[in-house]
């Protein structure tokens, strides 16, 4: 078995037929204090296995912090049965968790481990910017409205034009 497909997204769902339908992916949160509570994401899987692998299998999430310490650990079982005779011997089963109110306690890298009878199959990535980031993220000045595809932009301090914070149109 394979796991094709993994990202995290602000919501996902699956709809009759099997399609995915995911909105908002990303790979970092910034917040401006620690600890931080994120309200709500799905980390989004697609599970991958030929005929040969129906049948029962465990399959354990666990997200760690930078440090390496397990900051919620998830077990469960998935029951795969065999897919329409169209998959060519493949089936593939999309699977959306939702993790509400997760608390962060520091920033720097973090991971969601997914495991799949007991082998690691893959990590998504989640990096935490604390406050410093925060900060140093945020535009300071005011917008310029531009005229044309790519114009204005925030002036920061001294009237120079913060390329790195220009509004991208189209």
């Amino acid at each position: 078995m394979e796991v094709d497909l993994a990202l995290l997204a602000d919501a996902a769902t699956i709809d009759n037929s099997g399609k995915l339908n995911i909105l908002g992916v990303f790979d970092r949160i910034t917040t401006g204090s620690l600890p931080t509570q994120h309200p709500r994401l799905a980390l989004v899987l697609r599970f991958v296995a030929s005929v040969q692998e129906i049948g029962l299998h465990t399959v354990g999430i666990s997200l760690r912090a930078p440090g390496g310490e397990e900051v919620v650990r998830i077990d469960g079982e998935m029951q795969l049965g065999p897919g329409p005779a169209s998959m060519a011997g493949t089936v593939r089963v999309p699977h959306v968790l939702h993790l509400d109110r997760l608390v962060f306690p520091h920033s720097g890298s973090y991971a969601f481990d997914v495991s799949v009878d007991g082998e690691h199959h893959v990590s998504v990535p989640l990096t935490i910017h604390g406050p410093a980031a925060a900060e140093a993220w945020a535009p300071r000045g005011a917008w310029e409205p531009g005229s044309g595809a790519g114009g204005g932009g925030w002036i920061g301090r001294g009237g120079v034009r913060n390329a790195s914070h220009q509004r991208r149109d189209g």
